[in-house]
């Protein structure tokens, strides 16, 4: 939070918006390593997979980087991914922020879903997606489906 002229606490300002260039891209690519390969051990192959054909996005705190995601069309819907957000913006919106803008980039009437780390279910549900099937392992995390209809 910063102060403004009257002395009153403001608000942090989250931006989230669509990569257009390289340098974001490898800001994104960054924040995901740190959060999936370092923080949660998961492989940095996998991490990677599917980059070539993803939309990603980049959030943005106060014009710092905070967290990204991406989203990629299957045959199935538009499979929204690799959400990840910085340790220190973690509970600030950032995350809720990353959802709306990917379903705001969605076509109207699009099936969403994700694989949602089990502990970060809850999250999702209360952006308005619902569980779907069995717990699954993926990179030695349980995971369960979710979707959402547009």
């Amino acid at each position: 939070m910063d102060d403004n002229k009257d002395g009153k606490v403001s608000e942090n300002k989250i931006e989230v918006s669509k990569i257009t260039n390289p340098e974001d891209l490898k800001t994104a690519f960054a924040i995901r390593r740190q959060v999936f390969v370092i923080d949660q051990n998961v492989d940095a192959a996998a991490e990677e997979d599917g980059n070539d054909i993803a939309r990603h996005y980049l959030a943005k705190v106060n014009d710092l980087p905070a967290g990204t995601a991406r989203w990629r069309k299957t045959k199935d819907g538009y499979k929204l991914e690799r959400f990840a957000v910085l340790n220190a913006y973690r509970g600030s919106g950032v995350g809720g922020a990353l959802v709306q803008a990917l379903l705001s980039d969605l076509p109207e009437g699009a099936r969403a879903y994700l694989h949602a780390q089990v502990r970060a279910a809850k999250f999702y549900e209360k952006n308005g997606f619902s569980k779907f099937g069995d717990l699954f392992v993926e990179q030695n995390i349980e995971h369960v489906k979710m979707e959402l209809f547009k």
